[in-house]
């Protein structure tokens, strides 16, 4: 009897909106990447501090006219909609009330269990959608790994990459791509 290759069914993110709204995935941690649903890993004490603590320094530091949004969806394409941990976006909190931003200028991950799944499938998403700027804060090494320049990479998860990648460790410094002047401690961003 001949194996009969299974089908994996996509999803694109008007069939996850619509069975968001309608309460399907009530109460459930799920992310739309690529067309997949993903069962989002726990909220753990150390990874929520991370991302209270990385939130409350970059909210500080950001000029007038931009927010953090805070483990809220974006919506990169037509079959993803993940939820960084921060997204940095233009305008007011009032400005995101029918649709989420598209393209956050800096998108920021706190990782401990789930670092392996950011900096492969995430970083890979979020160069395919052209994010100039992706940090992940590693909280197992106590690092700031920062991913710039996406491009087209046919061995990548989703086809792209990013083609710069730095690790910045206490005392060093970091200033945001869409913020030259803006320069946080790397010390400041770790729980």
């Amino acid at each position: 009897m001949a194996q009969v290759p299974l089908t994996l069914r996509r999803w694109t993110r008007a069939e996850y909106d619509r069975l968001v709204e309608i309460g399907v995935f009530e109460d459930e941690p799920l992310e739309l990447i690529g067309g997949e649903l993903i069962v989002a890993e726990p909220k753990y004490p150390y990874h929520t501090s991370g991302v209270t603590v990385a939130d409350y320094v970059i909210r500080a530091a950001l000029p007038p006219g931009w927010i953090v949004r805070t483990q809220a969806p974006v919506s990169l394409d037509d079959d993803s909609e993940p939820e960084p941990d921060l997204a940095i976006v233009p305008g007011g909190p009032r400005d995101y009330l029918h649709e989420h931003p598209a393209r956050p200028v800096l998108a920021v991950e706190i990782a401990d269990s789930s670092l392996s799944f950011d900096r492969r499938r995430k970083g890979s998403l979020y160069a395919r959608a052209g994010i100039e700027d992706y940090w992940i804060v590693n909280l197992a090494n106590r690092v700031l790994e920062v991913y710039r320049d996406p491009g087209p990479a046919p061995s990548a998860y989703y086809g792209w990459r990013y083609r710069s990648v730095t690790t910045l460790a206490p005392p060093a410094v970091v200033s945001p791509l869409a913020f030259p002047s803006i320069q946080i401690a790397v010390s400041d961003l770790l729980p």
